[in-house]
C-alpha cells in the first residue's frame, strides 16, 4: 500500500457496514420485524433482505420510507420500534460479528495514543449496545449516534464530535457516501471500506485511499 497519511490525533469509525458486519445480526431481524408488521396489520409487504442491506447508513426514517413505500407514519414508527426491541434481543443472544481483527486493529491504534471514536446514523441504544456486546465499547473516547444527537446529517453530527473534544486531525472510516461527506465536510482524511458490500463502490469513489480489511487502516500510518 504506497499510501501514508499523517498520524492523527483521532480515528473515527462508523459502525454498520465498518466494524460490525450487520448482516450477521440483522437477517433475522429483518424476517421477525415484517411478520410482525404484517401480523399487526400495518404493511404487508417484506421487501427482500439484500434491500435492507442497501439502505444500511442511511437515517431509519429515510431506510422506512425506501422499504415501506405507501406504508403509514403509524406503520413506519412501529417498524422503529421493532427494530431496536429485535436487534437488541439478538444481540443479547450472541448473534452478530465484527469484522476480521476489529478489536485487535482498534487496541493496536489506542496503543499509539489515538483516540478513538464512533459516527453513527443508527439509534442511541444500538451503537452503545453493539460496542458494549462485542467488547469494544471501553476502547472508544466516545460513541456518537444521530439517535442520541438529532443531527440531521453525519456531516454534522462529526462537526460536534470535533468540537466536543477539540480535535483539529482525525480519520473519518467508514463503508458509504455519508462518511466520505462527512470527511470532506469536515477536512478529515476519508478512508473507505471496501469489504462490507452494502453499498455501490461508486460511494467511495472520492475517499482519499480505500481499504479491503480493518488491519490496512495501521499501513496507513507514518
Amino acid at each position: 500500500m504506497t499510501n501514508r497519511f499523517e498520524r492523527p490525533e483521532a480515528v473515527i469509525f462508523d459502525m454498520d457496514g465498518t466494524l460490525f458486519e450487520t448482516a450477521t445480526l440483522l437477517e433475522t431481524v429483518h424476517e421477525r420485524l415484517f411478520r410482525t408488521l404484517r401480523e399487526e396489520g400495518l404493511y404487508d409487504q417484506i421487501p427482500p433482505f439484500q434491500e435492507l442491506l442497501g439502505c444500511l447508513g442511511m437515517l431509519l426514517e429515510d431506510i422506512w420510507r425506501k422499504l415501506m413505500p405507501g406504508s403509514t407514519e403509524e406503520a413506519r414508527h412501529r417498524a422503529d420500534e421493532l427494530m431496536v426491541q429485535y436487534e437488541l434481543e439478538e444481540l443479547e443472544a450472541g448473534r452478530g460479528s465484527l469484522y476480521p481483527q476489529t478489536k485487535e486493529t482498534l487496541q493496536r491504534l489506542k496503543e499509539q495514543g489515538i483516540k478513538l471514536f464512533v459516527a453513527s446514523n443508527g439509534l442511541e441504544v444500538y451503537v452503545k449496545e453493539v460496542a458494549r456486546f462485542k467488547e469494544i465499547a471501553e476502547l472508544f473516547d466516545g460513541l456518537y449516534s444521530a439517535g442520541e444527537f438529532q443531527t440531521a446529517s453525519k456531516v454534522d453530527l462529526v462537526a460536534k464530535l470535533l468540537a466536543d473534544h477539540r480535535i483539529k486531525t482525525a480519520w473519518m472510516v467508514g463503508d458509504r457516501s455519508s462518511d466520505v461527506e462527512a470527511a470532506k465536510g469536515n477536512g478529515l482524511v476519508a478512508i473507505g471500506c471496501a469489504y462490507a458490500g452494502y453499498g455501490r463502490d461508486s460511494e467511495l469513489a472520492d475517499a482519499d485511499v480505500c481499504i479491503q480489511n480493518m488491519p490496512e487502516l495501521l499501513d496507513l500510518l507514518r
